[in-house]
């Protein structure tokens, strides 16, 4: 099977998110102007660079209203937020989240989550969550959209500035990331567990 994106496609539904997988799953949580918090996940998200250390999440969607996601509205306003990671023990409270509240709902007190207040950044962190990322805002890139509405497809980079790490997860001076039990997003309504890896070295060059 062959076809061009921009003619449709011959599935019963889309299926690029199901042939770009597994997907990192950006939780991330940011603050309204009026300090309300909001907690979104995004599975277009993945760290960009080592030093400094940088990230990216797509929103691909805009709010029912037809304004800004409310995550990226947030962080064009505070310039400010937070990547939780995501894992199979949150997997509910990961899915609820994506509920297209309005604006003025804490996502926190709607999933029953705890907050940690983020060392560095205002927008709290999921305190349930082994690893938050706390980032600041270094740009916001205009992707190509067909939508007449000019708010989809908006692309967020961030620096992280800092780094929690639930210390029962770091052995032997490395992080035992099969522990943390991670998902990400496959197609459709799919996701998968990070349960399994193996290893295998980069080669090296032979000069004669």
């Amino acid at each position: 099977m062959f076809y061009e994106p921009k003619k449709g496609y011959p599935l019963l539904h889309n299926p690029f998110n199901a042939l770009v997988f597994p997907r990192p799953i950006g939780w991330i949580s940011s603050l309204s102007k009026t300090g309300i918090a909001n907690l979104a996940p995004y599975s277009f998200f993945n760290a960009i660079a080592y030093v400094p250390p940088q990230v990216m999440f797509s929103a691909t969607a805009y709010h029912n209203q037809g304004g800004f996601k409310d995550s990226v509205a947030n962080i064009l306003s505070t310039k400010e937020f937070v990547i939780n990671l995501a894992t199979k023990k949150l997997k509910q409270q990961v899915v609820q989240s994506s509920i297209d509240a309005p604006n003025d709902i804490d996502e926190f007190k709607l999933m029953k989550l705890k907050k940690r207040k983020s060392k560095i950044v205002k927008p709290p962190s999921v305190a349930e969550s082994p690893v938050n990322l706390e980032c600041r805002l270094l740009k916001k890139i205009d992707l190509k959209t067909t939508s007449k509405n000019k708010n989809q497809n908006k692309m967020i980079i961030g620096e992280v500035v800092g780094i929690y790490i639930d210390n029962k997860f770091i052995k032997n001076n490395k992080i035992n990331s099969l522990a943390m039990g991670a998902i990400s997003r496959m197609g459709y309504a799919e996701y998968s567990e990070v349960d399994s890896k193996f290893l295998m070295e980069r080669p090296k060059w032979k000069t004669a």
